[in-house]
């Protein structure tokens, strides 16, 4: 005990209601970063929750709209609305704003994942469902987390981000029937070789990990992959939907009869 009396301990709901100088204080923890985050990911959840079966397209930010790439990304998101996908991208322009124009253009869901960057970005004209993120792994999870494929057109190293984090969820089996469709032959073309007389070559990947990629340079051949698999999960589902309902009706009689 102190002269003055007992000491005074300061409660939580004192913290919680205390001045504008130690909520400022707080903001700059480690402690107020995991809620911001935290509120990232209920943003992310709550908007794309109903958002159905859907694709992401990747690809440069710096290509024009007069550029050939962004020609075809528009006919390969276009060829996915079609099919009955919805489009995420990063929101940006380039290739991203090409998905977003394809599906626009078919009048399915377009969406863009937006990032705070160093410089100013702003999202593209042609997204309908815009979530804003502060921090890259967030949005990551929500390009994957919503998307039945990826479509990967030439772009730097946030793709080549994108790419590799999807290729080690599917390698390491956090996501399954999950295609990587790289658009563009001639770009992709070296990384692919290199992959094989490195990485496989010296035993740091399997030749199989190839498999998990495939490349293509027609627009239709890529929806076409991504549909493959799409009723390929579909009738999985089926199987094991009708497997249940067997099982169901096996034990239930079984528990009847034992019952009587």
């Amino acid at each position: 005990m102190s002269e003055g009396g007992p000491s005074r301990r300061q409660t939580q709901d004192e913290r919680l209601l205390s001045g504008p100088a130690e909520r400022a204080a707080f903001r700059e923890t480690d402690t107020w970063r995991v809620l911001r985050i935290m509120g990232e990911f209920v943003e992310g959840f709550e908007e794309l929750a109903g958002l159905g079966p859907a694709v992401t397209i990747f690809g440069s930010a710096r290509v024009d709209r007069d550029d050939e790439a962004y020609a075809t990304a528009v006919d390969v998101a276009r060829l996915l609305g079609e099919a009955g996908f919805g489009i995420i991208t990063g929101g940006g322009p380039g290739i991203m704003e090409a998905g977003n124009r394809g599906a626009r253009e078919t009048g399915v869901t377009s969406v863009g994942l937006n990032i705070e960057l160093p410089f100013e970005q702003h999202v593209n004209p042609y997204v309908d469902v815009e979530v804003d993120f502060r921090y890259f792994f967030v949005r990551k999870t929500m390009l994957v987390k919503y998307a039945q494929a990826f479509v990967i057109f030439p772009g730097g190293f946030g793709t080549m981000d994108e790419l590799f984090e999807a290729l080690t969820l599917i390698q390491t089996g956090k996501i399954r029937d999950f295609p990587i469709v790289l658009f563009g032959s001639e770009y992709w073309g070296g990384l692919i070789e290199w992959v094989r007389s490195a990485m496989v070559a010296e035993g740091k990947a399997a030749e199989a990990d190839l498999g998990l990629l495939s490349v293509t340079d027609s627009p239709r051949e890529a929806c076409d992959i991504i549909l493959a698999s799409a009723e390929e999960r579909s009738g999985l589902a089926d199987h094991e939907e009708r497997a249940r309902r067997v099982t169901r009706r096996v034990f239930g009689r079984g528990s009847g009869d034992a019952s009587g």
